[in-house]
């Protein structure tokens, strides 16, 4: 009985150790730093496309009659003014035809000046009496019709000289030279093209997915990303043209800053095409490690836990968009928090 009487004892005094053991045990120390409770936003959607700087009119230096460009005057950069001459065609052809016109007007002329004398013989004739009216009206006729054919072949030989005139080629606009690239000998037609200037101020064109059409709307917001000035400027639409060409339709923006000099050049781009539902926190809840993005997540009872999750930058702000690992209403700390 006394030996039973000591183990009880023996074990009170180790149950009483534990409890004060317990007792004594310290709290666990509370998560401190921004928290942010995740709720779904507007997030702006946009899409990565390929633009290229070009001016809002492009206007064509056609040739007016057949022949061979004898003289272009001007290389792709120029800058030329409009009526400027940029070259000429030659036509022997109708150097031949002004000649033979010229030999008409001769004909015509000398046909004209006997059939006045005829008649200034026979109006002193008939003043005499030695001829009959009718024969007076019959010599006024011919120098009538003698007269007009010397003003109809004095018209042709102006009408070859003008089309001669034609071979002229006259800038169409004020602007840069974008293409001249018909060397000069070659032999050309009537509505080719031989230099290509620019008019009007500069923009950027985008070719827009058809598909993306219905969702691109006048002054929706267009970002530069390219490895030059140029990087991070925005502009607007500007006009979105109504027809497809090969599954794209075209649309025009302006962005300040854009210069003629550049005409031509590809850059990227991303179009803002609406906006969706998504979550969106500031980069600072965000941390990376061996490539992949973390956020501490804060569960009911007060616990801390890594959680991985999928994010894509949101342009134009310092937060990205969670796409994955994450729903509305947990609570996130700050990467700096202390736990």
């Amino acid at each position: 009985m006394m030996r039973t009487a000591t183990v009880l004892a023996g074990a009170l005094a180790l149950v009483g150790c534990g409890s004060s053991e317990e007792a004594q045990a310290p709290a666990a120390k509370p998560i401190q730093g921004e928290k942010l409770t995740v709720a779904r936003t507007t997030v702006p959607q946009s899409k990565p496309l390929a633009a290229e700087i070009a001016t809002r009119d492009q206007a064509e230096a056609m040739v007016r009659i057949p022949g061979t460009l004898v003289d272009l005057r001007v290389n792709e950069g120029d800058w030329v003014k409009r009526g400027e001459r940029i070259g000429r065609v030659v036509d022997n052809r109708i150097g031949h035809e002004t000649g033979a016109l010229a030999a008409q007007v001769a004909a015509a002329t000398a046909q004209a000046e006997a059939a006045r004398a005829e008649l200034e013989r026979i109006q002193y004739l008939y003043d005499r009496g030695v001829y009959a009216k009718a024969r007076l009206d019959q010599a006024q006729a011919a120098a009538r019709a003698a007269a007009a054919q010397v003003r109809a072949a004095q018209q042709q030989q102006s009408a070859s000289a003008s089309v001669a005139g034609q071979g002229v080629i006259l800038a169409p606009a004020t602007g840069r030279v974008l293409r001249a690239d018909v060397p000069q000998g070659s032999v050309v037609s009537p509505g080719m093209s031989v230099a290509t200037v620019t008019a009007g101020p500069p923009l950027l064109r985008l070719d827009v997915p058809q598909a993306l059409a219905d969702q691109v709307k006048p002054g929706a917001r267009v970002t530069i990303h390219d490895a030059s000035e140029l990087d991070g400027r925005q502009g607007t639409i500007v006009q979105l043209y109504p027809a497809v060409q090969g599954g794209r339709v075209r649309a025009d923006a302006e962005v300040p800053g854009l210069n003629a000099d550049l005409v031509g050049r590809r850059v990227s781009v991303t179009l803002d095409v609406g906006t969706r539902d998504g979550i969106v926190v500031p980069r600072k809840f965000v941390s990376t490690r061996f490539g992949t993005d973390y956020v501490t997540v804060i569960d009911k009872d007060g616990k801390a836990t890594s959680v991985p999750v999928q994010t894509a930058p949101v342009a134009g702000s310092a937060t990205v968009e969670i796409l994955s690992g994450v729903s509305a209403g947990d609570v996130i700390v700050a990467e700096s928090a202390g736990r």
